[in-house]
């Protein structure tokens, strides 16, 4: 005779329960083992063998058992994970309540900040523990950004206007974002570097001996990321006239050309004013007051100050100004152009949630 196998316990559901392990295994955002769970149970309420829902499944039989038993015994929380065992928490709701308010709103006596010794101290919790929290919460009190919001009274207004020239720049026209990188001193180490070995970074002096300045003036495309540069000693409004005339033969005649720059005053001396009179494809735009992050050629500065200056050691001026050519020309070779991504909306926005968080700003 055929065995019949170990009887198995009737599973009927309710209207109800059909309902909600329907929608437990279908929604996306539930937990995958509920929803496998809950396919389980409605295999199972279709008098269907645990063999059988468990092949079309994709699981074995005795996982299909296993909360079959637990359905039946405790239905729809019987599907959910238990508590899983081990010691009990030690630390409560309201001792991680008290670290991250006092970490926020207050400060630790003769200190501008918080350690975490100091508000293990007060708390009376570990040191670890603290850390933990803090991980946690995306708390770094050791951590500080700067920033200055712009007190331009047009700054909306060139905001739109130096963005739309990034994302949607005019036809038969090139976008320059210009600056100079003044007062670049060139610098000696004291001693020579002592070089990078593995498992030991490379090392110089902190203290040098300065022989000179120079400065950079750049124009950075925008849109293909080549640079037009060139060093002077001083940053005039001479110099930055003779800038304006570099630009001027290197950009195709047939092409206007579009100036972000800042409110450095040079860049308003009647000297240029006038020589930009006289060219009239020329249009300047300026950046709102302390907005340099919107002009695109501070980020290629950066680059030089990473790539080069950082670690220079050069003797003399001219050796600066040599490499800093050099560098230019090499970049000019694979220029990588930077991708502004963020509409003015966007930017109008984040600065109005930062505005709403500083309290006594006075903007």
């Amino acid at each position: 005779m055929p065995r019949t196998g170990r009887p198995k316990a009737e599973l009927i559901l309710t209207d109800e329960e059909h309902q909600t392990l329907t929608r437990w295994s279908r929604r996306r955002k539930s937990s995958q083992a509920l929803a496998l769970r809950s396919r389980i149970i409605l295999g199972c309420g279709q008098e269907r063998s645990n063999k059988e829902v468990a092949t079309s499944l994709g699981c074995t039989p005795a996982t299909v058992a296993k909360w079959r038993n637990r359905f039946i015994a405790d239905r729809l929380d019987g599907l959910v994970d238990e508590p899983r065992p081990g010691r009990p928490a030690t630390i409560t709701a309201e001792q991680v309540e008290d670290v991250i308010t006092s970490t926020l709103e207050q400060t630790p006596k003769n200190a501008t900040h918080w350690s975490r010794a100091q508000m293990a101290e007060r708390s009376g919790l570990s040191k670890s523990t603290i850390g933990r929290i803090w991980k946690a919460f995306e708390l770094k009190p050791h951590r500080a950004d700067g920033f200055k919001l712009s007190n331009d009274p047009l700054f909306v207004e060139k905001v739109y206007d130096i963005v739309g020239l990034y994302l949607n720049p005019p036809e038969s026209a090139v976008v320059l974002s210009v600056d100079e990188k003044s007062q670049v001193q060139a610098l000696s180490r004291s001693q020579p570097a002592f070089p990078m070995m593995p498992g030991m970074p490379e090392k110089r002096t902190h203290d040098y001996a300065r022989h000179g300045t120079t400065s950079l003036f750049a124009a950075l495309n925008v849109a293909d990321g080549t640079v037009i540069a060139s060093t002077h000693r001083k940053h005039r409004a001479i110099e930055f006239k003779k800038f304006l005339t570099k630009i001027d033969k290197h950009v195709p005649d047939h092409l206007d050309i579009h100036v972000v720059c800042d409110n450095y005053g040079t860049h308003k001396h009647p000297l240029v004013r006038n020589w930009l009179g006289k060219h009239e494809r020329f249009h300047i735009h300026f950046t709102p007051t302390y907005s340099s992050w919107i002009n695109q050629v501070e980020r290629l500065f950066a680059e030089v100050t990473r790539e080069l200056l950082q670690r220079s050691d050069h003797r003399s001026v001219q050796a600066l100004e040599k490499d800093r050519r050099e560098w230019v020309k090499a970049w000019n070779e694979d220029p990588q152009p930077f991708v502004w991504t963020k509409t003015a909306e966007e930017i109008l926005e984040s600065l109005s949630r930062l505005m709403q968080r500083t309290t006594g700003a006075g903007h």
